[in-house]
């Protein structure tokens, strides 16, 4: 799927002090991830705060962001879980016009064994309306889906590609090295995007590209086009900020640089927190001024 080879971003959902949803400041975000050179966009993730989203406010942020696309780029929709058959339901019963995938986490919290993580994809996927991108993140979920397990996912022709955010550099090389010509391999974590893309990864799903999309796009465009002094280049001037904005917990960080940009407030929904005072002084003072 050459349309999921670059960067994507995994938009956050902003929202206004009373915690309701800010729809001119998401509709904004889109605008400037598009202006800046972001491949596709990633809608209602773990960035997206959508656990805390009832079905209608997910329904409602989907509906503006296809709005502010406008057909421009491609549109990835989260929708996972730990309970298979509801996640399969969802898929079913979700309206999908306009988007060209599904992101779909590994099973949280009940810890499946690595046979019931590849049967819980097997089972999403013989039911999926769209291709799947499996998304493989231990420090959420509490369990690692190995690379033999996404091997024997990546055989499944729905299943087209793993964002890999396991921080495991070996891991993530014996999927490339092993996985069919088609399948792809997409970094879920920015700090670590610049040696995976050199060991193979075909881009990122990005959270730090909110506030850097010239730069990290940029990062991303020139290790696909082989020019390894420009992208370390980028990929150093980046890597302080793709570190600091998860070092009280994201989305807060983010949302903290994105309002010093003047696009967004900090709020985030309960149970997350804002950043505390130390780590928002060092986020604002890495936003171009």
């Amino acid at each position: 799927m050459k349309e999921f080879i670059g960067t994507g971003v995994a938009l956050i959902t902003p929202f206004k002090a009373d915690f309701s949803i800010d729809f001119n400041a998401l509709s904004n975000i889109v605008e400037h991830q598009i202006s800046n050179g972001t491949d596709y966009l990633v809608v209602l993730g773990t960035t997206g705060e959508s656990a805390t989203l009832s079905k209608e406010e997910k329904r409602a942020v989907m509906d503006c962001i296809i709005e502010a696309n406008n057909s421009r780029v491609p549109l990835v929709l989260g929708i996972g879980g730990n309970n298979t058959l509801a996640v399969a339901e969802e898929f079913q019963n979700t309206n999908l016009e306009g988007f060209s995938a599904l992101l779909s986490v590994s099973p949280y919290y009940n810890k499946p064994n690595q046979e019931g993580i590849y049967r819980h994809y097997q089972y999403l996927a013989e039911r999926s309306p769209l291709p799947i991108i499996i998304y493989n993140v231990p420090g959420r979920t509490g369990s690692n889906m190995t690379a033999e397990t996404q091997l024997r996912l990546a055989q499944l022709p729905q299943i087209i590609a793993t964002k890999e955010a396991s921080g495991n550099l070996e891991q993530v090389m014996q999927i490339i090295a092993q996985k069919p010509d088609d399948f792809l391999v997409i970094s879920g974590d920015d700090a670590l995007t610049f040696p995976m893309m050199a060991a193979g990864a075909s881009g990122v799903i990005s959270v730090i590209n909110h506030a850097f999309p010239l730069e990290f796009s940029g990062m991303v465009r020139a290790c696909l086009n082989g020019n390894w002094n420009e992208a370390r280049t980028l990929h150093y001037k980046t890597m302080p900020a793709a570190l600091q904005i998860f070092a009280d917990g994201s989305p807060g960080g983010i949302k903290t640089m994105l309002n010093e940009m003047g696009l967004c407030e900090t709020t985030v929904r309960p149970p997350l927190y804002q950043v505390n005072a130390s780590v928002e002084a060092t986020l604002r003072s890495m936003v171009k001024k």
